[in-house]
Order: structure tokens, then C-alpha cells, then sequence
């Protein structure tokens, strides 16, 4: 059975060497909160891969974005919770109400259900993005009108970029799941991200868990990257 998290972070092992991947969750899961991996490294490797690195007790956040017919994304968070029995799960919040319930429907069949957690807007996208693919409202209002939706149909949460957080607990409340990446130490490169803040900034903006990756997994010594991040919290 995996562990619940013992602290705010989970390292994103973006890495699609098989041998990296192990040697980072081997280092890493017994410091961070748990480690998140995704799309990149599960078509590479599919859930066997995935139990290669993080084990059958280490926190699993597993970050596969769901996004299709209601039935289907149902089918997939089954065969996802009985292969990898991950501690939280992503789908599209822009999936609509129908597929947002299905997905949260077939979480709780399971014993120990994991949490499913809505992408509202990518933390790589801003109002110029929205608008090219015709949303006419602002980043702030598109994320909480989705997290709106994904709480009303029994999402446990939302994936927001940091910016966000605070309105969402507004809206949302205190019990409503936040885990945000976009999170950068200060003085970090930003990346591909456009929504950024450090990790102090988002839990004090109230956010339940962070994701960190190159600020780690990219450092000379990933660990005491990590150990810095985390003490840096309490």
C-alpha cells in the first residue's frame, strides 16, 4: 500500500531514460512528498516502468491529463488505480461535467480511492493562449469557473498554477485539493512556465502539494536540492 505524503512536494521525474528515472526515485522518494510522473515516461514505459521508480509505497502522483468520453476515462482511471495504485490522478477539467463525474465515480470503487485532480489551465498557458483557441475569458476566470465545475461533480481537487490559488480557496473552500505546479525557487529559470511563484508563496497561498521538477531533478545534487526546497517550507 503506498504511503501517505510526509511532506508538501512532489518531485516530477521528467526524465525518459528508464535508468535515470530509477536512480532519481530511489533518491528522491524517500525525501520529497512523493514522486510525479506523466504522459513522457508512461508511453515510454507504460506501469511497469512506473512501479520501477517509484515501488508498491512510495507516494505516486501519476499525471496522465484524462481527457475523452466519460466512459472511457472511467475505464482508464480503473486500469490505472488496479495497475499502479497511485495516491492522486489527472484528468481535464474541460472534459465537462459528465466525464469529470465518471472519472470520480470509478475513484471511489476502490478501497482506498485515489485523489482525482482537475487540470484547469496549463501553467503554460496565459490569456493570448485561451483566446487562440477561442475562450474569451481571462486565465483567473477560465480556472476557477473549471474548478467550479470539477468540485461539483466530485473531483477531489484541481491542478492550478499558483497565481490561482487564493481565489480558488475563495470559491472553493479549505477542503477542496490544491496541487500546483509552476513552482520555481527564487532564482530559478522559469522554463516553459508563465504562471510561476516559489514554493513558501504557494503554501502560503494554500496549496495542499507542489510540483517540483527541474529545480531538483536538473540540480548537480537532486537530494540536497530537494532537502533545501523542503526545509525552506517549515
Amino acid at each position: 500500500m503506498r504511503q501517505v505524503p510526509q511532506n508538501p512536494v512532489f518531485t516530477a521525474i521528467d526524465k525518459n531514460d528508464l535508468g535515470v528515472a530509477k536512480g532519481l526515485g530511489a533518491e528522491l522518494g524517500s525525501i520529497s512528498g512523493g514522486i510525479k510522473l506523466g504522459k513522457e515516461f508512461f508511453t515510454a514505459h507504460g506501469p511497469s516502468g512506473i512501479l520501477d521508480v517509484v515501488g508498491k509505497t512510495t507516494p505516486l502522483f501519476l499525471d496522465l491529463k484524462f481527457h475523452d468520453i466519460p466512459n472511457t476515462v472511467a475505464g482508464a482511471v480503473r486500469s490505472a488505480t488496479k495497475a499502479m495504485s497511485p495516491n492522486m490522478m489527472t484528468i481535464h477539467a474541460s472534459g465537462g461535467p459528465a466525464m469529470i463525474r465518471a472519472a470520480s465515480d470509478a475513484a471511489s470503487e476502490f478501497e482506498v480511492a485515489p485523489w482525482i485532480l482537475a487540470v484547469t489551465v496549463l501553467t503554460s498557458m496565459d490569456d493570448a493562449d485561451l483566446n487562440a483557441i477561442g475562450v474569451s475569458a481571462d486565465t483567473q476566470d477560465q480556472v476557477l469557473r473549471l474548478a467550479a465545475l470539477a468540485q461539483a461533480n466530485g473531483a477531489t481537487g484541481a491542478i492550478c498554477s499558483p497565481l490561482e490559488i487564493a481565489a480558488i480557496r475563495r470559491e472553493c473552500g479549505p477542503d477542496f485539493k490544491l496541487v500546483v505546479p509552476g513552482i520555481r525557487p527564487a532564482g530559478s529559470d522559469h522554463g516553459d512556465q508563465k504562471r510561476v511563484k516559489t514554493p513558501i508563496e504557494a503554501l502560503q497561498d494554500g496549496a495542499d502539494y507542489l510540483v517540483i521538477g527541474r529545480p531538483i531533478t536538473g540540480a548537480s545534487n537532486p537530494a540536497a536540492a530537494a532537502t533545501d526546497i523542503i526545509a525552506g517550507l517549515s
